[in-house]
């Protein structure tokens, strides 16, 4: 079993940056982890996701902005945001799985089956 553990979250203005950080309490069942974000009254989305051998995928609305890494060695994932728009604020949950490797296009929930708790990230114009 995993647990995440989130932290760097907050708010900031328009064209600011955040790092989210998301440690795993084991690495067994994270081999694939990622990023996903809820604003209210939207359907949660993926963001990023990176696989064991470290490919990443993105959504098409981070253009560019974001990058996800981990330390495998820390079991620990980031997701580094920069130039964040108000269109960015949700909370964002990280995700870990049993997956080596991720093939599709997509950030896709089913490639994942354990959830952190969430931070909020809120941005103003």
């Amino acid at each position: 079993q995993v647990q995440l553990v989130q932290s760097g979250g907050g708010s900031v203005q328009a064209g600011g940056s955040l790092r989210l950080s998301c440690v795993a309490s084991t690495s067994s069942e994270s081999n694939s982890m990622g990023w996903f974000r809820q604003a209210p009254g939207k359907e949660r989305e993926g963001v990023a996701a990176i696989d064991r051998p470290g490919k990443s995928i993105y959504a098409g609305f981070v253009k560019g902005r974001f990058t996800i890494s981990k330390d495998n060695a820390k079991n620990t994932l980031y997701l580094q945001m920069d130039s964040l728009e108000p269109e960015d604020t949700a909370m964002y949950y990280c995700a870990a799985g049993p997956r080596w490797y991720l093939l599709g296009q997509t950030v896709d929930a089913t490639d994942f089956a354990y959830w952190g708790q969430g931070t909020q990230v809120t941005v103003s114009s």
